[in-house]
């Protein structure tokens, strides 16, 4: 169980969570050590802060009250925060990689591509970013893409806006700058610069992760020609626009994410009615972003291979 935060001392708290970081780490993986120290509600925290338009110094004030003092915030604030020197995991050995660029609004997009090194044609995945950009985590969830025999392409929503800052806080600020129906149109227009590819098949799908996982929905609904998409705990679009998809669409949730969840009942129910073949997947104990190998407090080490492995043979079932 997380230390109850409330019945402990300032100094008492990070001594006992200084002790519990470095002895735990010596014996069982790093997913389980943290999951065994972070309190919910923290997390929580977190979510909101990464999500909602809470400032950087509001966050820290009230991590600072959950956590019992200034040294234990900061003391946990690394294990919070996504480290990218994690994320390189995926070599490109037997990959064709490169970056392109497309038409955008209001400038030209980018995106990176892998692919198997062999000549000849693939079906195509689209694989959208969290809401910070096209980083190096993502890059690498694209060859993992690209490993499994598919044509992986990632674009960058803020390319558009002159491309992903290194700093997260300013990466999510430049998100509230986009306008929904440029970045919409943004990620529309990947489908129509696929064609003009000599190793591309002529099908194509999806998947997407929180602010992408919204994307994918949205793509299911506005590309008529999608065979299948994905979305990891991605915002639900309304019934009205459910009615709209041709896509299979596959939906994984963190079981702890409320707040996307609560989204959960309404979608079920238009797919059901619109008879929109769907594969819906709620992992227990899990949180928000739990897939993301780079934010060590919320990723599900089980959670995230058990998803992408159903996320492969839905495109295997329907891409090939």
């Amino acid at each position: 169980m997380p230390p109850d935060c409330s019945r402990m001392t300032k100094r008492p708290f990070y001594e006992n969570f200084v002790q519990k970081t470095f002895t735990f780490q010596k014996t069982v993986t790093l997913n389980t050590a943290y999951s065994f120290i972070m309190d919910q509600q923290i997390i929580n925290l977190y979510d909101e802060y990464t999500h909602q338009p809470l400032r950087r110094q509001e966050f820290l004030k009230r991590l600072t009250l959950l956590a019992g003092g200034t040294a234990a915030a900061m003391a946990l604030l690394p294990l919070l925060e996504v480290n990218y020197a994690h994320a390189a995991v995926t070599t490109d050995d037997d990959l064709f990689t490169e970056y392109i660029s497309y038409p955008g609004v209001p400038a030209e997009m980018k995106a990176y591509v892998a692919r198997p090194r062999e000549k000849k044609k693939y079906s195509a995945v689209i694989v959208i970013h969290e809401n910070r950009g096209l980083n190096a985590h993502i890059e690498d969830v694209t060859r993992r893409a690209a490993k499994a025999g598919y044509l992986a392409i990632a674009p960058n929503a803020l390319a558009a806006l002159g491309g992903t800052p290194a700093d997260e806080d300013e990466a999510r600020t430049k998100f509230q700058q986009l306008k929904a129906e440029d970045n919409l149109k943004n990620f529309i227009n990947v489908f129509d610069y696929l064609p003009s590819r000599k190793d591309y098949n002529g099908k194509a799908g999806c998947v997407g992760f929180c602010w992408g996982g919204a994307m994918s929905n949205s793509l299911a609904v506005n590309v008529p020609s999608l065979k299948a998409a994905v979305a990891f705990y991605g915002r639900q679009p309304s019934a009205e626009d459910t009615a709209k998809i041709k896509a299979a669409v596959q939906l994984h949730y963190g079981g702890l994410d409320e707040r996307v969840n609560a989204g959960i009942p309404a979608y079920e129910e238009a797919l059901k009615k619109n008879d929109i073949s769907y594969e819906l997947y709620s992992y227990e104990g899990a949180n928000h972003a739990f897939h993301n190998d780079t934010a060590p407090t919320r990723y599900n080490e089980t959670a995230a291979k058990l998803a992408w492995l159903r996320t492969i043979d839905f495109f295997n079932k329907y891409l090939e």
